[in-house]
């Protein structure tokens, strides 16, 4: 059966997070960011009215679905709505309240800092670019993030330096690959946010282990047009891990069934063939690697599958519902893997038009993988030049992405 969504719940909001990771490559947070209806590359933030609390407590809702317990979230706050009540609707154990570089520290500025931290909220100040003025603000907050894309490590270590004296932890933001990453870490800084995390870091003698090797025989079966809905459940019923996965799956909230489902070919004919070869590609895919980064990959491959998947069910594309399904499925595997894409897709029956579009960027079809690139980048004017371009509306962007954002959770979870 293909899920649905009630698309009321979806067309106010795009909500984004972008996850933090610490030296050790393992998730400490993410930052969450909102935009609000058909204008989604504007700021979502007005003078402070309700309307504007409501956007943020709902967002945050929606957003926070499926954190791992412990995990921190960064909200952004402009000078006009940290100095109402809207920080305070959402729970000081887990939000940081991320200051904008916009923000000056006067007098009632510093005041509602000093409030938030009495009760017990974390502050971060945003893009500090190292020159004087913020001062009063650097002394208050608990993190400073950096702004690192197109900073030679000199001007890098220069900042880093200058704010050594105040009692705050260094976050990099804009970190595009391994090596900023590891000058970053060098230097000492705590926390990094980027897309270095999703592109392979090869190793020259790497070599997959024998599991990850048996997980991605599994995947190219999976992947082949005519597996059928006996092998898929052969598959399961062998692995007493995915036949719990499935049944909890398959009882969950997100299906609301009337009565619970205790049968592996009863669960499977519910879901139907389609979106049960979906669901066992997701996890596996899952199994591939069990550290955070490779977790939080396979979160984001999925959440492109998934929204590729309705985008082709919403309007002509080039491939079918299930070719883009595998396009974004497959589109982060060679990081996972930290593997070349050549060399993990070699074995793998795809479409030799999808392979062209994962292996090369100049590749006609490789202007979808860009698209996604945008949604996950959050650089919202030029995802929405990249929608017109392809001819999408950002309201359906808008809406997709959070479908299947919340898709995504469920069936990672």
């Amino acid at each position: 059966m293909e899920e649905t969504y009630p698309e009321q719940l979806y067309d106010k909001f795009f909500v984004a997070r972008q996850p933090i990771f610490t030296a050790r490559m393992q998730i400490w947070g993410y930052e969450l960011l909102f935009r609000h209806g058909e204008n989604i590359q504007e700021a979502v933030f007005a003078d402070g009215d309700q309307a504007t609390t409501q956007i943020i407590a709902d967002g945050y809702n929606l957003a926070v679905q499926g954190l791992r317990q412990g995990a921190r979230a960064l909200v952004n706050f402009p000078r006009s709505v940290l100095l109402g009540e809207a920080p305070y609707v959402l729970p000081a154990d887990q939000c940081v309240v991320e200051i904008l570089e916009t923000v000056l520290p006067e007098a009632e500025v510093i005041s509602a800092c000093r409030e938030l931290k009495r009760r017990g909220y974390m502050l971060a100040l945003d893009d500090f670019e190292g020159g004087p003025g913020l001062e009063p603000l650097c002394e208050i907050v608990d993190i400073i993030k950096v702004d690192v894309l197109g900073k030679t490590p000199a001007q890098v270590e220069a900042i880093a330096t200058g704010v050594k004296k105040f009692d705050a932890l260094l976050l990099a933001e804009k970190v595009e690959n391994h090596d900023v990453f590891k000058v970053c870490r060098k230097l000492g800084f705590t926390y990094f946010q980027g897309f270095f995390f999703n592109r392979p870091e090869l190793i020259p003698g790497r070599k997959l282990s024998a599991s990850q090797i048996n997980k991605v025989k599994l995947l190219k079966e999976l992947s082949a047009p005519d597996v059928d809905s006996s092998r898929l459940v052969e598959i399961i019923q062998t692995d007493l891990s995915i036949s719990y996965r499935l049944l909890r799956y398959i009882n969950s909230a997100f299906f609301g069934l009337q009565v619970k489902i205790t049968s592996i070919p009863r669960a499977a004919s519910m879901l139907g063939s389609r979106n049960l070869r979906q669901w066992l590609q997701v996890v596996v895919l899952s199994d591939v690697g069990t550290e955070d980064k490779a977790q939080e990959l396979v979160r984001i491959s999925v959440q492109r599958a998934r929204f590729l998947h309705l985008l082709a069910m919403s309007r002509p594309t080039v491939f079918d519902r299930d070719g883009m399904f595998l396009l974004g499925f497959f589109s982060l595997l060679d990081a996972i893997l930290d593997q070349s894409m050549d060399l993990v897709l070699e074995e793998i029956p795809l479409d030799p038009a999808i392979k062209r579009a994962l292996t090369d960027p100049d590749d006609a079809n490789a202007v979808w993988l860009a698209l996604l690139d945008e949604i996950d980048r959050c650089n919202w004017r030029r995802l929405n030049r990249k929608a017109e371009q392809l001819g999408v509306p950002i309201t359906l962007v808008n809406r997709l992405s959070a479908e299947a954002s919340i898709w995504a959770v469920w069936v990672t979870s």
